[in-house]
């Protein structure tokens, strides 16, 4: 990556990027501005204070050049560029050779410099991508353009009602790099947006650019319009759910004005969260209301072929590839691989378990079936039981666990609905699984005596069973299912299935 300090001031304009339950109205258009806070980064957009601002105590990670205080300069991060890049390489977006950066001009509490600086495609296309595409459920939903900028700071509002509200403001998070990724109006209903901002959120985990659970790293405002009106703006959401709640209650809003043929005012309305409904802030500004102009303090950047090369070579396997490889490589239902591809803490963890597999294993059967039962063990026992960030951060379980466990079940050792009481003391311990089986008794009872005993108990009680098998073998199934549950799930299958049939033919 290069500087090109040639510069060019002047006044700009642009074009801006404008849908709800089960049959939305005519004409719905909903058009989505994400803000994605670069959170692995080690520091601002322009500055050395630190990006993750949420360790310090209010105004403390701030400083000249972030508060906006005469004579400072802004200094590029660089490896924002890259990472903006790699999203916009992600969305299938297309990257300019050169981009710029512009001083978008209103005053804002929390704006220390009465000005952002941003992004804007002006000359052609300068911003750090456009043009790209997600695919949702066979959709295509078009990105009109990702921009590089900066975070404001943050207000708080504290009090009980707005008499006695006081309004504060930490200017910890102004200057944290931010990626504005803005969608053309291609959403109909809330359902879509609630898939896409799913697809968007795993595909920047997956990159390793962002973490979206962190609070406020991930803000999405909706642009809503109905039957050809002008577009309204919603911000103020602090969740995807209430998004969904308010564009619902928005296009409601909207519909009703238009059967009344009463207009709908451009403008920005914000979300009440206790009353449930969207309240006029203010009119929707213009882009000349923001007197943009090109920001002289940073060069134009010039991104060669090395650069974007380097940074596609870098990028990590798509979720969408790692699905195929799953699907194609170890024969893993579509909808597991679906699933465990889309979490990059639990695929991670299923890619380490394939080391030990091949460790383990020669034959690549043996290797395919240990997969399969391990990605399955994964997406239905251990997802719902590490399902936060604070429970995988803290979680013992690893990939050898895993491997054991499945071993285990294969040879006879435990049983399958063993595991459901294993994994809790694995994850809070992270002791071995012969230890566990053996403090927790998760043995498999294989002894053909006590077997047997336990089979003569069912079979004394089910007459109706034995009966039914004479004439349907599958039936038999149903009695083994009976036997573990005596046994309290110990009971070895294959023996018991084998006693039975030899207890059956007797009969």
């Amino acid at each position: 990556m290069s500087l090109d300090t040639s510069t060019t001031t002047t006044t700009v304009t642009t074009s801006n990027s404008n849908n709800i339950d089960n049959l939305p109205p005519p004409n719905t258009k909903i058009g989505l501005e994400i803000h994605c806070q670069l959170t692995q980064l080690q520091s601002k957009l322009f500055c050395s204070c630190k990006a993750n601002y949420r360790t310090y105590d209010t105004n403390q990670n701030v400083c000249p050049t972030c508060l906006g205080l005469p004579g400072t300069l802004p200094l590029l991060n660089k490896a924002a560029v890259e990472k903006a890049i790699a999203i916009a390489q992600a969305l299938q977006c297309t990257t300019p050779p050169k981009i710029a950066f512009f001083r978008k001009n209103y005053f804002y509490p929390d704006l220390p410099k009465n000005f952002q600086i941003t992004q804007l495609n002006v000359y052609g296309d300068t911003s750090i991508g456009s043009n790209g595409r997600v695919s949702v459920e066979h959709k295509d939903i078009r990105i009109t353009r990702i921009q590089l900028e900066e975070d404001p700071g943050r207000i708080v509002h504290q009090g009980a009602s707005e008499k006695t509200q006081t309004t504060l403001i930490d200017y910890n998070r102004a200057g944290t790099p931010l990626v504005e990724i803005v969608t053309e109006p291609d959403f109909e209903d809330p359902r879509e947006i609630r898939l896409f901002l799913n697809v968007l959120s795993d595909l920047l985990e997956n990159l390793q650019v962002s973490d979206p659970t962190l609070d406020g790293a991930m803000r999405v405002d909706g642009n809503v319009s109905v039957a050809g009106g002008p577009k309204v703006e919603i911000k103020n959401v602090t969740s995807f759910h209430d998004l969904e709640k308010a564009l619902v209650y928005e296009l409601a809003r909207q519909q009703s004005l238009v059967s009344r043929n009463i207009p709908v005012e451009q403008e920005t309305r914000h979300w009440d969260d206790k009353r449930r409904i969207t309240i006029s802030a203010r009119s929707k500004e213009g882009d000349l209301d923001y007197r943009y102009f090109l920001e002289s303090d940073i060069p134009w950047i010039v991104i060669d072929n090395n650069t974007l090369k380097q940074i596609q070579k870098d990028m990590p396997e798509s979720i969408s590839s790692k699905k195929e490889r799953y699907i194609s490589g170890y024969g893993i239902a579509h909808q597991v691989a679906d699933v465990l591809s889309s979490d990059k803490f639990f695929s991670d963890l299923f890619e380490e378990a394939q080391k030990e597999i091949a460790l383990r294993y020669t034959d690549n059967s043996g290797i395919q079936n240990t997969a399969k039962n391990i990605a399955n063990i994964i997406t239905t026992d251990v997802m719902g039981l590490i399902d936060t960030r604070e429970k995988q951060g803290t979680s013992k379980l690893r990939a050898v666990h895993l491997v054991d466990l499945t071993d285990s079940i294969k040879q006879g050792i435990i049983s399958r609905s063993a595991i459901k009481t294993a994994l809790p003391e694995i994850v809070s311990s992270g002791d071995s699984i012969k230890n566990i089986i053996q403090k927790l008794d998760l043995g498999n009872v294989s002894d053909s005596s006590e077997l047997s005993e336990l089979i003569s108990q069912v079979l004394s009680v089910e007459k109706k069973a034995i009966q039914e098998y004479k004439t349907n073998p599958a039936s038999i199934n149903y009695l083994v299912g009976c036997v573990m549950k005596k046994s309290d799930g110990k009971a070895d299958p294959q023996t018991t299935l084998k006693l039975l049939e030899e207890k059956l033919a007797g009969n």
